[in-house]
């Protein structure tokens, strides 16, 4: 069994996986518009058939690691900021933390800067400019 985050966005998720691939050294595996899908389901999904959609990401995956990211953009109508969740990377070196940390607060806020904590090389938490909350948390060893 594979428990895979799945982000939303308000056409901004080419965007942001191209983001994330960058600051994350991560590889885009994925990247399927709505254009993409076949007529059939096409005719099936009437909110996928405007001429925006079309342009939007209908499914991207990104590969981090052994791990899988994946998203996508809502329908106009539909979209929601994400609320009461958060995306946690688990990273090794305090270097490497501070790094992605700071990679991925540019242009967005942050909730409390990276540093030291009881259980903690490091940690930090921010909201990147595309709103997902992100959590960067580099474990004191046992």
């Amino acid at each position: 069994m594979q428990l895979n985050p799945y982000l939303m966005f308000n056409g901004q998720c080419e965007a942001a996986f191209k983001f994330y691939e960058q600051v994350l050294g991560a590889k885009i595996v994925a990247m399927l518009t709505y254009a993409d899908m076949p007529e059939s389901a096409r005719a099936n999904s009437p909110e996928c058939s405007g001429p925006t959609s079309q342009k939007t990401i209908m499914h991207a995956r990104l590969m981090v690691g052994d791990a899988v990211l994946m998203g996508s953009d809502a329908p106009a109508d539909r979209y929601e900021p994400a609320k009461g969740i958060t995306v946690t990377l688990g990273i090794d070196e305090p270097a490497e933390a501070e790094r992605v940390f700071h990679g991925l607060a540019e242009g967005g806020s942050v909730t409390m800067p990276i540093q030291e904590t009881f259980w903690a090389r490091r940690f930090g938490m921010l909201t990147d400019r595309f709103g997902t909350p992100w959590m960067i948390n580099c474990e004191k060893p046992q």
